[in-house]
């Protein structure tokens, strides 16, 4: 089997991006039925097992499983099917997939739709090579990416209606493979003073006053950490802040929200404990209320999934890039099942979420062949 040619089809890859971003799946608001009905009927058309599931209204996730030789263990792709709102900034039609030289542009285009392209081509290929894997092929459109995943991945994995014993998450960009993302933690913090007249700002406690020292004491710290090859230092962003009534009357109130982006092997608890010691000392009245957290993630870069994909890529003579991600996606939520999973993808660099956003044709062809060489030559051998 390692020696068949892969068949991609780079004008058919190309047709298929045309149609998945002709087809508006932008969130908010959120409806993915028109490209999930698409996905359905691409992978359907092909032979593979479909079943889709919602969490809401409109919110669709397609599964699809492609039965290899041996059915103990699984291998599951996924991308997903939503996208950003386009805005108002865009040149081209955000909808309408122009073609310039090897650029595709429109929405989604990098993100993600570029990649689900490449994903579908190359199971297509996989098909017409009359190819059986050694495992099952598990293929994972999913909704509501771009807003957390409460109504796709999220649930799909916590009620056991998608299982695999390995996952790629086809979200990225220039034949990365992501090892390794820092962990979040998004909150807010609630100030309270005392209010007094303006013109007499020491019968009272100004809460935004209280609330800056904080702010500036949180810049000003340097925090010890393990330096990690793939990532930078760890960052905290003063996302929003506001408080108080009026210009002459001393705030009685101030809330802010922090974003924390850590590394592997700090803990999200020693965290906020550092940070209630620091509020402490400018403030007796105080809450804090936690938005979200999201571990951090490493997976050995020896593991066979990372040497699969890095093998694939070297075959076609394309440099592999072993990185990590400075933000949170979807490999993650991965970790509390025990599955080992990296991120790849084949989009343009920096092109995400930007106006006139567009993917390179070629490397959607080079990156669909990737993942044909990877699944023809993937070994659970662990």
């Amino acid at each position: 089997m390692r020696n068949l040619p892969a068949k991609v089809d780079k004008k058919r890859l190309t047709r298929t991006l045309q149609q998945l971003i002709s087809l508006d799946s932008q969130n908010p608001p959120g409806d993915e039925r028109a490209v999930a009905a698409f996905v359905c009927g691409y992978l359907k058309n092909l032979g593979l097992e479909i079943k889709t599931h919602t969490f809401s209204a409109k919110r669709v996730n397609v599964l699809a499983r492609l039965p290899g030789k041996k059915h103990a263990r699984s291998l599951l792709l996924t991308p997903h099917l939503d996208t950003v709102p386009a805005g108002a900034s865009w040149k081209t039609p955000a909808l309408k997939a122009k073609i310039i030289g090897d650029r595709i542009y429109g929405l989604g285009a990098t993100d993600c739709k570029g990649n689900l392209a490449s994903g579908m081509e190359a199971i297509n290929a996989i098909v017409e090579e009359g190819i059986k894997l050694d495992y099952d092929l598990i293929f994972a459109a999913t909704a509501d990416e771009e807003s957390g995943s409460d109504l796709g991945l999220i649930p799909l994995l916590k009620r056991k209606i998608l299982k695999a014993d390995a996952a790629v998450v086809l979200d990225a960009d220039d034949f990365e493979i992501v090892v390794t993302q820092k962990g979040l933690m998004h909150l807010k913090v609630f100030i309270r003073g005392k209010k007094a007249h303006g013109a007499y700002p020491w019968l009272g406690k100004n809460a935004i006053v209280i609330a800056s020292g904080i702010i500036a004491d949180l810049q000003n710290q340097h925090p010890r950490y393990r330096k990690n090859v793939y990532l930078r230092e760890p960052t905290i962003n003063v996302g929003t802040i506001k408080g108080g009534d009026k210009v002459n009357v001393v705030s009685d109130w101030c809330e802010f929200e922090l974003d924390f982006r850590f590394l592997p092997g700090t803990s999200d608890k020693k965290l906020l404990r550092s940070l209630h010691r620091l509020i402490r000392r400018h403030a007796a009245d105080y809450k804090i209320e936690i938005q979200g957290i999201q571990d951090p993630y490493y997976i050995d870069p020896g593991h066979p999934l990372v040497q699969g994909l890095a093998g694939a890529m070297n075959n076609l003579k394309i440099k592999p890039r072993i990185s990590g991600s400075e933000g949170a996606t979807v490999i993650t939520f991965f970790k509390a099942l025990k599955i080992p999973a990296v991120a790849t993808g084949f989009g343009a660099e920096g092109c995400a979420h930007i106006a006139d956003e567009y993917a390179g044709l070629n490397n959607l062809y080079d990156g669909a062949r990737v993942l044909v060489e990877f699944l023809k030559n993937y070994k659970f051998n662990y």
